[in-house]
């Protein structure tokens, strides 16, 4: 919803942070739910499974994680650089941000971001006309064993995982949420508003007539 509205309004550009209350899987765009989770395991524990508009690879969130999306105006000199070169730009500048709290960031890979080696946030695009989404998550407190029981290992990962299982792989980071809510503020020159009640009824609309549809969310693509 926010996307939409920044494509026809370049004003609309926004930070939006969430933390979840209750455990999902998301697929990226292109994942396919029988060769990236555990059916069975997400089944019995009551896991829905989901699917977003943006690519990258499948991720558990719940309690513990810190989820953000950046939505900006898509520009020439964007499209010029191409996904990977805009993406690196901005994981760099969110790495300074956070090394404020966190010395050690690093950027790997296409769009994680690792401390000692271990990944504690994915991170994902998505283009339209005139606007484009970066969203990610954060782990901070997040039951990091659930991983190993819902994801199987992908079927594409950065060369830096060195086919490493997830328990050896990633990291919660320990921080709390309004201290990375106030580095990303910092660096993306956030000011707290709150989301308009259009968007809300934007997002419930299209979660009901699209993204929470089983033929969106299971569908072979």
């Amino acid at each position: 919803a926010l996307l939409a509205t920044v494509d026809t309004d370049a004003s609309g550009a926004c930070l939006r942070f969430w933390q979840p209350l209750e455990y999902a899987v998301v697929l990226g765009r292109s994942n396919r739910p029988e060769t990236e989770i555990n059916l069975d395991a997400c089944a019995a524990q009551r896991i829905p499974i989901l699917r977003r508009a943006s690519g990258g690879g499948t991720v558990l969130i719940g309690p513990g994680c810190l989820c953000y999306s950046l939505v900006l105006p898509l520009t020439d000199g964007h499209r010029s650089l191409g996904i990977s070169r805009v993406t690196r730009q901005l994981m760099s500048r969110t790495a300074a941000g956070i090394q404020v709290v966190l010395p050690g960031v690093e950027v790997n890979g296409t769009s994680d971001l690792t401390v000692n080696g271990l990944k504690f946030s994915g991170n994902a695009q998505r283009w339209l006309r005139k606007s484009f989404i970066h969203h990610g998550t954060l782990l901070l407190d997040f039951d990091l064993a659930l991983l190993e029981r819902c994801l199987r290992h992908p079927t594409r990962e950065p060369e830096y995982r060195q086919s490493r299982p997830h328990c050896n792989f990633v990291t919660n980071v320990n921080l709390a949420p309004i201290e990375l809510k106030h580095c990303f503020s910092e660096v993306w020159n956030g000011i707290a508003a709150e989301c308009s009640a259009a968007i809300r009824d934007e997002a419930t609309r299209i979660a009901v007539s699209r993204y929470g549809s089983a033929e969106w969310n299971f569908s072979q693509r």
